[in-house]
């Protein structure tokens, strides 16, 4: 499966959210909704896990996007993702990436490929 990351080096294209989206799968929207407000304290129905991806402009959103601190600096400076940026890694994506080890390795190879 092709990598679709999210500016912060996640990869859009493993979220159960983005998945569903594509799939229109209501099962594993319950799941994750369940699973979510489980694991991260807060209540998310199954309309809220439906995602077209970070970079996406229009079309629906997982909350978080819409306050995503990432998120809205590559969009101001036009990057597809933080590796992308002159000023990788900065303050802002630095401690997201110590804390998550998979989107530093995905923004790390994009630096090193491009």
């Amino acid at each position: 499966m092709p990598q679709l990351l999210a500016i912060c080096g996640l990869d859009c294209a493993t979220c159960p959210a983005c998945i569903s989206h594509d799939t229109h799968d209501r099962a594993l929207q319950e799941r994750t909704a369940a699973q979510w407000t489980k694991d991260y304290g807060a209540a998310f129905t199954p309309e809220m896990i439906d995602c077209v991806g970070c970079t996406v402009a229009a079309g629906p959103h997982i909350g978080h996007c819409a306050e995503c601190e990432m998120r809205t600096c590559g969009l101001a400076k036009k990057v597809e993702n933080c590796a992308l940026c002159a000023e990788y890694p900065c303050a802002l994506i630095g401690k997201f990436i110590e804390n998550v080890p998979p989107a530093k390795a995905n923004l790390d190879a994009v630096r090193k490929g491009r």
